[in-house]
């Protein structure tokens, strides 16, 4: 019997044992805490309220100092010695309670209270001996400073604010770490009695109560008798400040980010600079009130350190939420937008990286048309043939569609994917050639972050010794993160040669107003840069790249409304420098990748790799894979007769007659545009009339329209059938060229060759002969447009 009775009571023992052990669930706190995000010195950026509607930060273990003082001394004297409960404090509140006949004091401990708070439990006899239970179990798997900060963290502090950490901001606009001894006081009292805290209701209380245990810090010594004198003289809060809301788009940012990755804790150490983030937005507020006189009402910005790629400044947009028109909770930095010509870097550095082009190779700048396709220079101008440096720094169209067209936008499409654009959410084929034009759509997050990419290639490529990091390539962040692991190849996406030569290219856009004389300025910084506008000036861009930083600009409209004169080098650009203004100068610049680079024989004429008939040719410092770059095509060796005049062939002049020479000679229709504006160009001689027959020049070609087109002809204003208007360039000036559609003769031009044509729906055969008796002849498809296609 006795061994049973025993093992009885071991059991019960056993079993109550269990229970005191599992009395408290896993997680004392589940409701739902604020969003917080803190600049990356701990500085609070901007917070949301709670899903349950309660201002609740996050738990925080640091306890400030002065609270611990304050709330041990006001609510739990003996806290640093009891086991969880205090014997003398419960005694003392039963006495209370019975001299009064109803409850005056509950004797709880801090510990206690964490247990009631995490509870919510009925004040009941009952539930104060399970909360005593609760409390010793609790002291005995946690730390006082944890007990402590888990009470200071989901105390009520009146209305509907919990925790220190969200009181200090509500009631003084301070983290609590920053509050005095009476304002610290004035907390630690709410808990007591949440409900003192109200706009305009029971100052009086709430003073009295403050003074009674500022009085009690310096009985004990906590402070002297002239702190507590002077911290009597602080006003008590009284109404709820609004928090900060420098950073409001990254707020949500992270917010998302949070429900997507479904990360564990909702306040978030940013790696932003709260003065730059300030400058930032004074900034675009101070171009925002001149924009908007011109109906341009949203503007954003972002800084990256190019190193880590880590996010020193977020300003997603103008912040008035007093104004629905503004729409000021769109993050544009995260919005698709039309990204205008901020990817002809990306297009230019992976021509020469593949040796498609060298740094200067001439491109063609003439009127173009592809598949129906028929893009435009933004001053509707042709300079016939343009160095493709040049064409990026001008940012030309033309060039840059016939770049696309060589590389391949399937190439292009996918190299971007590569590079971590995740916008581009169709195929290639739905955004063909248009796609470098802005035909696609990006946002300032990510063609930011690929800017600082080709920087940071640029910076590492003497670290790793001629090796390539695959890391390298990677999205912005806006928190510290350790640094990937390198990966290192021999080949990566871009080589550095390619992107320094690209760099130097846009180091050589005009900048705006002030910043056009930079260069004559030691103190002036050095930034590569590139502007985007996008098609019905609904997108001005501004991205700028040094060794050390991005910034990235977007203004326009979000509800995409076009406005004239939005233009991102009028716009966007200025804001770029100003900001840019705002960083440390320096003069410094990347190095010349020597090692990716190859001494090559370069036609200075054409900017192509030199060929036998080359006879200007300089040797430069260009990619390695310039080495397998296209010969010049341009350079070709004539025959003229003995004064140098005429060009002849064997059918017309004996060959110890003729002088043969290089001569630089570019198609016809490069032609027409080229030598308006490159006066030092020297077309061919003419033929000697003998020599006609047996050339194989070919003299002519028509600019518009192109063999196999398919064209539109619009109607006029007053609904009458329009005219497609014919253009063709021929070498010889003055010579007479004879138009026919369709084998009928239909006119003649001279010197001009222009013709205005009206031809109807269908197809047709277009030829011009020359006085010469040269010919040239194409087809082309007029389009009904009542017939769908």
């Amino acid at each position: 019997m006795k061994f049973k009775k025993r093992l009885i009571i071991g059991c019960i023992a056993l079993a109550l044992l269990v229970a005191f052990w599992f009395c408290l669930p896993r997680q004392l706190f589940n409701a739902p805490t604020s969003f917080v995000i803190d600049d990356s010195q701990g500085q609070l950026l901007g917070a949301s309220i709670a899903s349950d509607g309660q201002w609740r930060f996050p738990y925080n273990a640091k306890v400030p100092a002065k609270f611990k003082a304050c709330i041990i001394a006001f609510e739990d004297k003996r806290f640093e010695h009891h086991p969880g409960f205090d014997v003398l404090a419960l005694g003392r509140a039963i006495k209370q309670n019975m001299g009064h006949k109803h409850v005056v004091s509950g004797g709880s401990t801090l510990t206690m209270q964490v247990i009631r708070l995490a509870t919510r439990n009925h004040r009941t006899v009952w539930q104060k001996l399970i909360e005593l239970v609760r409390a010793m179990r609790l002291e005995l798997t946690h730390s006082k400073a944890e007990i402590l900060a888990l009470y200071t963290s989901n105390a009520p502090f009146g209305s509907n604010v919990v925790g220190l950490d969200a009181a200090s901001w509500r009631y003084f606009g301070r983290s609590a770490d920053k509050l005095s001894w009476g304002e610290m006081a004035a907390l630690a009292v709410l808990p007591n009695s949440p409900s003192l805290v109200h706009p305009g209701k029971n100052r009086l209380i709430l003073i009295k109560k403050r003074n009674l245990l500022l009085d009690r810090l310096c009985a004990q010594h906590i402070i002297d008798a002239t702190t507590a004198k002077l911290a009597k003289l602080e006003p008590v809060p009284d109404r709820p400040m609004p928090l900060p809301q420098l950073a409001p788009h990254l707020l949500d940012r992270f917010k998302n980010d949070h429900s997507a990755n479904d990360k564990n804790g909702t306040r978030l150490t940013t790696t932003i600079n709260s003065a730059l983030q300030q400058n930032v937005t004074d900034i675009l507020e101070r171009h925002h009130q001149i924009l908007k006189a011109n109906d341009i009402r949203n503007a954003a910005a972002i800084v990256l350190d190019v190193e880590t790629g880590q996010t020193l400044a977020y300003v997603g947009n103008i912040f008035h939420t007093e104004d629905p028109e503004l729409q000021s909770n769109v993050d544009v930095i995260g919005a698709p937008r039309s990204p205008g010509s901020t990817l002809k870097p990306l297009l230019y550095a992976s021509m020469m990286h593949d040796g498609l082009i060298l740094p200067n190779s001439l491109i063609p700048d003439i009127p173009t048309q592809i598949a129906g396709y028929h893009p435009e220079n933004f001053d509707l101008g042709y300079d016939g043939a343009v160095p493709a440096s040049k064409a990026l720094a001008r940012s030309l169209n033309v060039p840059a569609v016939r770049m696309l067209q060589q590389y391949k936008y399937e190439r292009f499409h996918a190299l971007l994917r590569k590079m971590g654009v995740t916008t581009l959410k169709q195929p290639a084929d739905y955004y063909g050639l248009s796609l470098i034009l802005g035909g696609g759509e990006n946002n300032l997050w990510e063609l930011s972050g690929a800017y600082a990419d080709m920087a940071r290639v640029l910076n590492h490529y003497s670290r790793y010794k001629g090796l390539y990091n695959a890391a390298d390539f990677h999205s912005p962040v806006y928190t510290a993160t350790a640094a990937p692991k390198p990966v290192l190849e021999k080949g990566g996406i871009m080589d550095a040669a390619s992107i320094y030569y690209t760099l130097q290219a846009m180091e050589e856009v005009m900048r705006p107003g002030d910043e056009m004389l930079w260069q004559q300025f030691s103190s002036t910084q050095r930034i590569a840069w590139k502007t985007g506008t996008s098609f019905g000036f609904r997108d001005g861009w501004a991205i700028g790249v040094t060794p050390r930083y991005v910034v990235g600009v977007w203004v326009g409209n979000t509800n995409g409304e076009g406005r004239p004169g939005l233009i991102g080098v009028n716009t966007a650009a200025p804001i770029l420098f100003e900001v840019f203004r705002l960083l440390p100068v320096t003069r410094d610049w990347f190095d010349m990748p020597y090692g990716e680079m190859a001494h090559v024989a370069v036609c200075r004429q054409s900017g192509f790799r030199a060929g036998d008939n080359c006879n200007d040719v300089d040797t430069l410092l260009v990619p390695k894979s310039g080495l397998k770059a296209p010969v010049c095509p341009w350079h070709q060796l004539i025959h003229l007769d003995g004064s140098g005049k005429w060009q002849v062939n064997s059918g017309c002049e004996g060959p110890l007659n003729m002088l043969h020479q290089s001569w630089f000679v570019l198609p016809p229709a490069m032609e027409f545009y080229y030598k308006a504006k490159n006066y030092q160009y020297k077309p061919l001689p003419p033929f000697w009339a003998d020599c006609q027959s047996t050339t194989q020049q070919r003299p002519m070609d028509l600019i518009y329209p192109k063999d196999g087109a398919r064209v539109y002809v619009p109607l006029e204003a007053d609904g009458s059938r329009g005219r497609m208007v014919c253009t063709a360039a021929h070498r010889q000036s003055g010579i007479k060229i004879f138009w026919h559609l369709d084998d009928r003769y239909i006119g003649e031009t001279v010197n001009y060759h222009q013709l205005a044509l009206n031809p109807p729906a269908g197809k047709h055969k277009l030829t011009l002969v020359d006085a010469n008796g040269s010919r040239l002849q194409i087809f082309f498809e007029v389009l009904d447009k009542d017939k769908p296609r």
